[in-house]
This record gives structure tokens, sequence and C-alpha cells, in this order.
């Protein structure tokens, strides 16, 4: 979603869309630290190998997609300020 569509929300789904991001990003944290831990169990396990370092393929673009994800919060926050919710 486009900053610019923000305006156009009303103040319930803009508090939505904030609590959906907060959401987003423990679910994002949890994915990580799952993935990160299957690594670490393949490595002990199996020893290393391509299949070890196959699943830090998913953190990384989560990781490349929370740069998006930080940007539409701060416009979601200051929307929220200039209509004195948050």
């Amino acid at each position: 979603m486009n900053p610019e569509n923000f305006t156009e929300l009303n103040d319930q789904e803009l508090l939505q869309k904030a609590k959906k991001l907060k959401n987003n990003k423990i679910i994002d944290a949890t994915i990580i630290g799952f993935t990160l831990g299957a690594v670490v169990y393949g490595a002990i396990k199996h020893g290393f190998g391509f299949f070890t370092f196959f699943p830090l393929v998913l953190p990384f673009f989560i990781v490349r997609n929370s740069a998006n994800n930080k940007l539409l919060e701060k416009a979601i926050q200051k929307e929220l300020q200039s209509r004195n919710l948050s």
C-alpha cells in the first residue's frame, strides 16, 4: 500500500494496519529464529553442506522486506499522530 493511501483510510482501518504490521514483525522474528535453529541443528547433526545453509534464503528475503515494512510503519505512525490517535 502506498503511503498516500493512508489518508483515505478511516481511523479503525488505520489502527488495524498498524496492528497488522506489529503482528507481522513478530511472525517474521519467529520464522527467522526457526530457520536459524534449523541451520544450527542441521550443522550439528549432519555437518556443513548446501542444505545446511539453504534455509537461510528465507530470512534473507524477510530482512530485505523489513525495510519496506519500516517505511510503511513510519507513514502509518505519522498519519496516526496527525489524527491524534497514538
